[in-house]
């Protein structure tokens, strides 16, 4: 039942609808979602990681990069003949420990079948392959303290390089 401040319209078709109910419909509809904190934090931690690379003089060949449909590789970047998959980690802080222990097993194995994949997308064969992590340690609007691990894991021996 309408009230007096929703009061229903007849629309083409015969639809009834509240026409400031019908606007913020609209509005909402077009919005561009916010993304959640979390996701801001991740998004930001990975420009900080790209620029600290970038600054180690390392080619950055892909961010964000897509190899299949759960899998997402973080950056992918070439140091000489060495092709690098990094995964980057950022938290606030290290209350709750080392942003590094949650590159658990399960993790390092949907790695190293994102780094298969993109290899075999790609027709890639490089000399070498390595896993590095990268820690950020702040949020947005401060300066983060970043820790490099070069080599973090080997690929997954469930996964193998067919050349």
């Amino acid at each position: 039942m309408a009230t007096k401040r929703h009061k229903k319209r007849e629309a083409v078709g015969g639809i009834k609808f509240c026409v400031c109910c019908a606007f913020s419909w609209l509005k909402n509809k077009f919005r561009k979602s916010e993304k959640p904190a979390h996701l801001k934090s991740g998004i930001w931690g990975e420009k900080k990681a790209v620029k600290f690379l970038r600054s180690k003089r390392w080619k950055i060949i892909g961010e964000r990069v897509r190899s299949g449909k759960h899998d997402e590789l973080d950056i992918i970047a070439n140091d000489g003949n060495t092709l690098i998959f990094v995964e980057v980690k950022t938290r606030k802080n290290e209350d709750y420990g080392r942003p590094f222990s949650a590159v658990n097993k399960e993790k390092r194995k949907r790695l190293s079948r994102a780094a298969v994949n993109y290899l075999k997308k790609k027709k890639l064969k490089p000399d070498y392959i390595r896993f590095d992590v990268i820690e950020v340690i702040g949020e947005p609007g401060s300066k983060p303290e970043i820790r490099h691990i070069e080599n973090a894991f080997q690929l997954d021996p469930s996964y193998k390089l067919w050349w």
